[in-house]
């Protein structure tokens, strides 16, 4: 399991040419699951990011989470995190779990984000998305 997570002040996403989610200040969190995944290690990867101390207090020091915030994360399936570059040009996805089981830890990480009490919007599972995002920072964190 992979993510890349990035402070943003809003982002959005199109699928098909229409607006499918929109988030103002928080976290775009681009989520790979690979061949094999513990399913809870989803869980994991949510109570991390949602306690993530990457916005900063009135000092000016990163000291702050998104769910402190009360911010918002935007959550993307993207099996390319799970690409292998290691061999020639082109990457090689069969790292890359099967469709229907990343599909369901997908499913399971956005439902830990949201237990955790924090607002997500979601990208289209296996759909080709435009997604539009200004960072702040920026801060990007891969876990």
């Amino acid at each position: 399991m992979k993510a890349v997570v990035q402070r943003v002040l809003g982002a959005r996403l199109e699928a098909d040419g229409i607006e499918v989610a929109r988030i103002g200040r928080g976290l775009v969190v681009f989520f790979g699951v690979g061949k094999g995944d513990d399913p809870a290690e989803a869980d994991w990867f949510a109570k991390k990011i949602v306690n993530m101390r990457i916005f900063e207090d009135c000092a000016g020091k990163m000291n702050l989470s998104s769910l402190q915030l009360g911010y918002e994360i935007l959550s993307v399936s993207q099996f390319t995190l799970c690409g292998d570059c290691s061999h020639g040009n082109r990457p090689d996805f069969t790292g890359a779990e099967a469709p229907d089981i990343a599909f369901a830890i997908y499913n399971r990480f956005c439902e830990a984000l949201a237990a955790q009490g924090i607002r997500v919007q979601r990208g289209v599972f296996g759909a080709h998305m435009k997604i539009e995002q200004t960072n702040d920072g920026p801060v990007t964190i891969i876990l």
